[in-house]
């Protein structure tokens, strides 16, 4: 699947919001992708992530034993993701701040890969893969839909992206003119801004 025919797939689903956006990570942006309105249509996730999971194989990475997604925005595309790849899908959930696998239980040694909606930052990828290797999980790599930073976030591990699609993003103080005449709207669901 090419970018282009990723994008497609969230512009068909209007999820791919202009104006003045506060993102997960604190920083601000005058494109936001709301991946909510793509996972709404399973048709739509279904061939985004089965795209997902032959790039993953396509990566050889190694053999997979499960897919970690943190949560909320990464269950439905981890989810999918491991229905294509064959293998149990699990999350993580904040619980005093940081990840935990709480709801499962993992092998030492297990092989794993993180499978992520968007990433901008890496930031909640990095506390993912943090949080699995802290229980002694070999983590593979992290795996997206679409890659925000176009390979400059950090993973901690390699990054496998469906789509790489560079948006600028600022930090609150550092805003061109036009992005701060916009009042800015927090659509996202991590409360750090």
């Amino acid at each position: 699947m090419t970018r282009d025919e990723v994008l497609q797939q969230f512009r068909e689903a209007g999820a791919i919001l202009e104006g003045h956006f506060i993102l997960s990570s604190g920083l601000r942006s005058p494109v936001f992708l709301q991946k909510a309105r793509v996972f709404m249509y399973p048709d739509r996730t279904e061939i985004l992530c089965k795209a997902l999971a032959e790039k993953i194989r396509a990566a050889n990475l190694g053999p997979i034993d499960y897919i970690v997604s943190p949560a909320l925005g990464g269950l439905i595309p981890g989810y999918e993701t491991a229905r294509h790849l064959k293998v149990p899908a699990m999350w993580v959930e904040r619980e005093g701040g940081e990840f935990r696998l709480r709801r499962f239980e993992m092998p030492e040694g297990a092989r794993v890969i993180v499978v992520e909606d968007i990433i901008s930052t890496g930031l909640s990828s990095r506390e993912t893969v943090e949080a699995l290797k802290g229980i002694g999980a070999n983590v593979l790599g992290v795996a997206c839909l679409i890659d925000r930073s176009a390979g400059e976030a950090d993973a901690g591990v390699p990054i496998v992206a469906l789509a790489e699609y560079k948006v600028p993003a600022y930090e609150p103080d550092q805003l061109p003119p036009e992005l701060e005449a916009i009042p800015p709207v927090k659509p996202g669901s991590r409360g750090l801004a």
